[in-house]
């Protein structure tokens, strides 16, 4: 892998050699990128959370990678730092939801961070963070990785850092707590409907109204084509509409996934599996975030999406 070779490099020379660099960790990494992401949406309960810890994962490995002097076993590697990056997201969570309201309201900078939409926020997450709480991490990473994406004893130990004994004594206790789960009655869900905000951005972005999308946009509205660029401001993220209009084969679905409201992307209007998702974040009734997954094929391989315009549909791969 190529890094800065000398002191006096230029500026440009500097960033053109690490782009170079991020570009063949990428390459290399490539292939495990979906089997991780399989393991942090488990680990975390939540799509798009897996993808966060995925990208904190990637990026700790990028650092690591540089300080080393020999090329680890990837896969071994970069599940060891997925699991440990999984579990300081589910911490910061349950930090973040035990945070009392007044203090929430000290810091709110914006309205997403007011007190009830910190609670709005927060519910799905409690959800989560309680079933994650009755489990040891131990417990449920061994479970995962052996049931679900069919690694060894061996690989497990090697990945969590623990003695053969250790992972199977896991295993079998989160068999027997995963036994009880499946076997307790679900909650009734009560059913939802997306915000008619989310329904006009979708209407205005399928009728290619790029203009009342563009007036849907707050002024310092920041977007993220997770794994291929930011920007930040109205002007900056213009190009992002324009790569729509040329393309072709899309058509955006309001939906809801793990209890959040997204833009599903099917390939035609009510034809096949959604392809990808897209994540707004709102102020009021101005979009002040986009998070779109275009360039993360896996991202909806075996995902269950409401879509507001038709019945709940599985995505597979």
């Amino acid at each position: 892998m190529d890094f800065p070779a000398s002191e006096t490099s230029g500026p440009d020379e500097l960033i053109v050699t690490l782009e170079r660099g991020r570009r063949q960790f990428l390459a290399l990494v490539e292939h495990v990128r979906p089997e991780l992401h399989r393991y942090c949406t488990r680990m975390t309960g939540s799509v798009a959370d897996g993808e966060d810890v995925v990208q904190e994962t990637l990026a700790r490995a990028c650092y690591e990678l540089s300080q080393l002097r020999a090329l680890p076993s990837i896969r071994p590697w970069l599940f060891r730092i997925a699991h440990n990056r999984a579990i300081d997201h589910w911490r910061h969570e349950m930090h973040r939801i035990s945070e009392p309201l007044d203090v929430a309201a000290d810091i709110a900078d914006e309205a997403a961070h007011e007190p009830d939409n910190v609670l709005a926020r927060s519910r799905p997450c409690v959800r989560r963070c309680r079933v994650f709480s009755s489990w040891r991490q131990r417990k449920r990473g061994c479970v995962i990785l052996k049931d679900v994406l069919e690694h060894s004893i061996d690989e497990i130990a090697y990945e969590l850092g623990l003695s053969v004994p250790a992972v199977k004594a896991a295993l079998h206790r989160g068999r027997e707590t995963l036994q009880r789960l499946t076997q307790a009655t679900p909650p009734a869900q009560q059913p939802r409907d997306v915000s008619p905000a989310l329904k006009r951005y979708a209407s205005l972005f399928n009728a290619h109204d790029w203009d009342g999308v563009r007036a849907m946009l707050a002024d310092d509205v920041r977007l993220d084509l997770v794994s291929q660029r930011k920007a930040a401001g109205r002007r900056e993220v213009a190009t992002y509409f324009s790569n729509y209009e040329r393309a072709a084969h899309w058509h955006l679905s309001p939906a809801l996934l793990d209890g959040r409201e997204v833009v599903a992307v099917l390939p035609e209007a009510h034809a096949g599996g959604p392809r990808y998702f897209i994540e707004l974040g709102w102020d009021g009734d101005r979009v002040i975030a986009i998070r779109d997954f275009r360039h993360v094929p896996y991202i909806a391989q075996d995902v269950l999406f409401e879509l507001a315009e038709s019945t709940t549909h599985r995505s597979t791969p």
